[in-house]
């Protein structure tokens, strides 16, 4: 068998500023890295974790450090399989501490019983959804003690009441009109859909604006697929599922299949198993490769949104709410 092919950072950091360190390590973390020796850390090859690497890259030599990207496969000492397994071990670690933590909201929840959930209750499943959320993204070898969590946090979500996000963190959908829609650059599968969703049928007359990390946001503007914007990840919800459930068009069945493709796309999941799935992450795939500027990105997908929707029972006629 074909040796692997891995992508490796290798830092060197200034001793000031002191936080940056901290600061890189905490960042490494977040990203799933291996680590291999004190400045060298490892991820699989693929298109999202050369991204993240690029980015840290930059952050490093911002703050003043210097930073190396290599892709390389091993010739001795480590064997493909042995990283995999640590990798595994790492992530399986971090399952079954989230398992406990989740056995206790579920018991809490289960005790409040037909009681309202409180906000308290509510945050403290919001914040443990999105660190399964990043769990998973980060689970690159399917590590043991998945499957459990993954039941654990399907019957919280049954468990809780479905809440619709309070006007302080979210505007009302009539609110929505000519705005200013911000994500990250480089967008994916969930963000051209979530852009395709706003601009049929929420905001036809919104702009689209897209950061990188540290660039400054315009006033006014709202955020989804970003961390802690008005409308992201929910749970185990992707952006454009919630996105979808803001509009009130939750009942057109075409719109809902599709929310279910991007979210298996999106959480590398087969939660749906879609025969849509695969195609749709294909072309997305296609035209993240072919074209670098988020805006031709938007351009290029909208038309393959169109026919998707159409070919599952959806309106060819405009039917946007937010004219």
């Amino acid at each position: 068998m074909e040796a692997a092919e891995w992508l490796f950072l290798i830092h060197n950091l200034p001793p000031k500023p002191p936080y940056l360190r901290a600061k890189v390590m905490r960042r490494l973390t977040q990203l799933g890295a291996l680590a291999l020796k004190r400045s060298i850390y490892l991820l699989p090859v693929n298109e999202s974790t050369l991204e993240d690497f690029q980015w840290l890259r930059q952050e490093i030599g911002a703050d003043g450090g210097d930073a190396w990207i290599v892709q390389g496969r091993f010739a001795g000492g480590l064997r493909d399989e042995e990283i995999r397994e640590q990798f595994r071990t790492v992530r399986a670690a971090e399952y079954r501490t989230l398992a406990a933590e989740a056995r206790s909201l579920l018991e809490r929840l289960r005790e409040r019983g037909d009681a309202p959930l409180d906000p308290a209750l509510d945050a403290d499943r919001r914040r443990l959804g999105r660190r399964v959320e990043a769990a998973r993204r980060h689970d690159f070898f399917q590590a043991d003690g998945r499957e459990e969590l993954e039941v654990l946090m399907s019957t919280i979500e049954r468990l809780s009441e479905r809440t619709v996000r309070t006007a302080a963190q979210a505007p009302a959908h009539g609110e929505l009109r000519a705005r200013t829609w911000v994500t990250r650059s480089g967008v994916k599968v969930d963000r051209m859909a979530s852009a395709w969703l706003i601009r049929r049928f929420i905001d036809p007359a919104g702009t689209f604006v897209f950061v990188g990390t540290g660039d400054p946001m315009p006033a006014g503007a709202l955020r989804f697929d970003m961390f802690e914007g008005e409308f992201t990840h929910d749970g185990d919800r992707c952006t454009f599922e919630v996105l979808l459930e803001m509009s009130g068009r939750t009942n057109d069945k075409a719109l809902d299949a599709i929310g279910q493709i991007v979210h298996d796309i999106d959480l590398r999941e087969d939660r749906f198993q879609r025969p849509e799935t695969a195609g749709l992450s294909a072309l997305v795939d296609g035209i993240a490769a072919r074209y670098a500027d988020d805006h031709r990105r938007l351009a290029e997908s909208a038309p393959i949104f169109d026919a998707l929707y159409a070919s599952l029972g959806g309106s060819t006629t405009s039917s946007s709410t937010g004219a």
